[in-house]
């Protein structure tokens, strides 16, 4: 066999592969067409609601380092600060609390709670301040303006 004879016989057999493909694939749109654009639909909501709530996040609570550099401290009233970290006013007691310097006892005793409530409330504190120990949340208020 020549090989214009074997290349005519290789294209032919390409192009009814490709016509079947195609019947193939018309056949499971047009039966599946339903499915398909319910799908397309779902996927592209989540994707909308995905991107929305991360702005909506992002605005609801930003970084106290951003939030410094933004106004400075003595621009932004503390309740403003406070409310954008989303830290709540027990939770600004006990920040207080530790800035002067007292154990987790003492100020479970202060407060009239118990020794676990308090280290929630640190533990949420040490979270929305993104800190990792007592000096660096009582740093990082006093950059915010929230400690003098």
């Amino acid at each position: 066999m020549k090989w214009t004879t074997l290349a005519l016989y290789g294209l032919v057999l390409g192009l009814l592969l490709a016509a079947l493909q195609y019947f193939q694939y018309r056949l499971l749109i047009m039966e599946h067409a339903e499915h398909w654009y319910i799908g397309i639909i779902a996927l592209l909501f989540m994707v909308v609601g995905v991107w929305a709530g991360g702005k909506i996040a992002r605005k609801k609570r930003q970084e106290p380092e951003e939030m410094a550099r933004q106004a400075g401290p003595a621009s932004l009233p503390k309740a403003r600060v406070l409310e954008g970290l989303g830290i709540t006013p027990r939770e600004y007691e006990v920040l207080e609390l530790i800035a002067q310097g007292l154990s987790n006892q003492e100020i479970a005793d202060r407060l009239f709670v118990s020794l676990n409530t308090v280290k929630t409330h640190t533990s949420n504190v040490f979270g929305k301040l993104d800190a990792q120990r007592r000096t660096q949340a009582i740093q990082k208020a006093k950059a915010l303006g929230l400690l003098e």
